[in-house]
């Protein structure tokens, strides 16, 4: 079994209501579901990252001059 930390985590009541009613639905703990919750959220992290990092020597262009070319070039 991997190590566990602790952590105090406060939700609102009606999202804990429903995070208690799942597990208890679902026959996990509250804190399996917040885990995986967090996992997936993290792996979408992952993902965004390298997303990123492989589009790095795109070139930029701001906001503005994007939507400055967008109106001289008629489209809005």
């Amino acid at each position: 079994m991997e190590s566990s930390k602790r952590a105090t985590v406060y939700f609102a009541a009606d999202v804990h209501k429903a995070l208690r009613l799942r597990a208890a639905a679902s026959d996990r703990s509250v804190s399996d579901m917040v885990n995986d919750a967090v996992r997936v959220a993290l792996a979408e992290d992952a993902t965004d990252l390298e997303a990123f990092s492989s589009r790095d020597k795109e070139k930029s262009i701001s906001f503005d001059a994007f939507v400055t070319g967008m109106k001289r070039r008629g489209r809005i």
